[in-house]
């Protein structure tokens, strides 16, 4: 029968429902995507801080750069980005004749990232310093506006600006000026990223038990390298900073390590003494190149003195983890962005999710973790631009060395768990990756393992201070009471201020008292260090806001979580040593090692 007499043959009612379905058999129904826009003005916290920060003689130059650039990553940059993840980097070892030539292979969206990054002055702006203490914050910020969209080129990024730091910090070589120049320079044809190579097969965050690559001296600071690279992150980079052990004339190696700069490439364009043996199979980060490398006689120049390696290496991790946690909270704030926009455009149970109070409050709750974050993100930047202007004084000095740690702790932990939810709240389309939704989850799993663990930096924190004989922890301490005592003046504030002081006095007598528990608690520690001087940031943005409501609301939220966990647990006895061996039986009964 054809189908104009089978369409006669049957009633309307059933001519509606072929037709519905006879074309294509799809249905007519689609959910619409999640969308954004201008990624500056979505976002009113971010403007808002910045006018807070930022005078406004400074503000008026930088704003309008913000605004196009908050367009640019929410259409452009943003589909590149989408290309990146697509089209993730290969290794080609051999050519058909069986010559090896290590080919790495990126997509022409990766290496457009690298000229949107020079161009924009992602790098340069802190160094080019025309807005003083504030040239760090207002990089930040756009960085804070680009990690979302950058297909992860903010990590190359990252070691770029940390690179720069370090070199900046120590006396100008020949080598050195042309990297420094082409680091921070915004024209495309002549910028370089730059790696940070530490890990090798021991990996680890022991970097000085796990580093085998051996240095042999040529000739004055020029040395060979030899060694094995188990993660190498942006291996297409132009340069890189990594450890190794000075040889002495025995071939006896350095106790302590050395840092050394090397050319990624020669100037025939052949690799440095390198071998690519192969790219990881990441779960996340996945539009990064990410090699294992041969190092086979790689020339390089030395940068530190011999076995200060590690220590001249603390500058560029200062700066990397502040853009480890600029990328985390960036993540959380483009989740939220995705989830709000589709709540305002999905029905259950017959209206919008958004007007179901209970999926309004779980992104209300994604909401303070991003907010509170930026705060403390924003601390940080201006810490950082004091320094680099000589401005800072040296209780500001310790502050951003203690609180930089924190601040990495903290937020690649809440990233993972803002972004999960995200996730959820967009349903079965989140977990789909066409939909470009769950790569916000993958890449931030990657923040709380890049630059130190969680465990490894809270005893960090402890490390920091018992060096400065707790130096650190007074000044952390005397920094929230001075904003408790300002913000008491404020009577919406002063419940809040008195409970801060209170909550911080029993850390205090906690790690006068318990000392033997702060090693097992670390985490749980450093976890109340951050919120209890987030909580004083929050104070201080209440002031400035003239008590704005959704502040006080903010502050209000923050305040609804277990402020001081390791109090908590410790009257709980959990740190105790009988404790601490039933939790081993606890988790490993059961395991062939373990016996009762």
């Amino acid at each position: 029968m054809s189908r104009i007499l089978l369409l006669k043959s049957l009633n309307k009612s059933s001519i509606s429902t072929l037709a519905t379905f006879s074309h294509s058999q799809r249905g007519n129904f689609f959910q619409n995507e999640p969308k954004i826009s201008n990624q500056y003005e979505e976002d009113p916290f971010l403007k808002e801080q910045l006018e807070i920060d930022i005078p406004k003689e400074y503000l008026k130059d930088i704003e309008p750069d913000l605004h196009q650039f908050g367009n640019k990553v929410a259409t452009n940059i943003y589909e590149l980005s989408l290309e990146c993840e697509r089209n993730v980097p290969r290794l080609e070892s051999f050519d058909a004749w069986g010559n090896r030539i290590d080919k790495l292979i990126v997509c022409d969206a990766w290496k457009e990232m690298k000229n949107i990054s020079a161009t924009e002055g992602l790098i340069a702006i802190p160094y080019e310093n025309k807005f003083s203490i504030y040239s760090r914050l207002y990089q930040i910020a756009k960085l804070y506006l680009f990690a979302p969209s950058s297909g992860l080129f903010s990590c190359p990024l990252a070691m770029t600006d940390g690179a720069a730091r370090t070199i900046q910090s120590i006396v100008v070589q020949s080598f050195t000026k042309e990297a420094y120049e082409r680091l921070t320079t915004r024209d495309p044809l002549k910028f370089w990223t730059s790696g940070q190579w530490m890990t090798e097969r021991k990996g680890g965050s022991d970097v000085s038990a796990g580093t085998e690559t051996e240095a042999y001296l040529q000739s004055d600071d020029n040395y060979k390298l030899y060694g094995f690279k188990w993660f190498s992150s942006a291996t297409d980079s132009d340069m890189t900073v990594t450890l190794a052990r000075v040889m002495d004339e025995n071939s006896q190696p350095s106790k302590d390590l050395t840092m050394f700069f090397a050319r990624i490439r020669r100037n025939d364009g052949k690799l440095n003494g390198i071998e690519i043996q192969r790219l990881k199979n990441k779960l996340g980060t996945r539009q990064l190149p990410t090699a294992e490398l041969l190092l086979d006689g790689m020339d390089a120049f030395r940068m530190s003195e011999i076995g200060k390696g590690v220590s001249r290496m603390s500058s560029m991790l200062n700066v990397t983890r502040i853009h480890n946690s600029l990328n985390a909270i960036a993540f959380m704030r483009r989740s939220i962005n995705f989830a709000r926009d589709f709540a305002t455009k999905r029905k259950a149970f017959g209206k919008l999710i958004i007007d179901h109070d209970l999926h309004c409050y779980t992104l209300g709750n994604m909401e303070v973790e991003c907010r509170a974050s930026l705060l403390t993100l924003f601390y940080v930047a201006k810490l950082l631009g004091k320094m680099e202007c000589n401005q800072a004084s040296k209780e500001e000095l310790e502050m951003l060395r203690f609180i930089t740690p924190l601040l990495k702790i903290y937020t690649a932990k809440q990233s993972i768990a803002v972004t999960s939810e995200g996730l959820e709240a967009i349903g079965g389309q989140g977990y789909i990756e066409d939909t470009g939704i769950p790569n916000l989850l993958r890449d931030s799993q990657v923040l709380s393992i890049w630059e130190g663990t969680t465990n490894i930096l809270s005893l960090d924190a402890l490390r920091s201070i018992k060096k400065s004989q707790g130096g650190s922890l007074k000044i952390f301490f005397k920094t929230i009471f001075k904003t408790c005592e300002q913000a008491k003046k404020y009577e919406p504030l002063k419940q809040k201020s008195d409970l801060l002081i209170d909550l911080s006095k029993k850390i205090i007598q906690f790690v006068e008292v318990n000392e033997n528990e702060l090693v097992t608690g670390a985490r749980e520690f450093s976890f109340g260090l951050y919120r209890l001087f987030t909580a004083s940031l929050i104070l201080e943005r209440c002031m400035k806001t003239n008590l704005k409501d959704t502040d006080l609301y903010l502050l209000e939220k923050w305040f609804n979580q277990d402020m001081i966990p390791i109090v908590t647990s410790s009257e709980k006895d959990f740190f105790s040593t009988k404790t601490s061996e039933l939790n081993k039986k606890f988790f490993m009964n059961g395991h062939p090692s373990f016996k009762i």
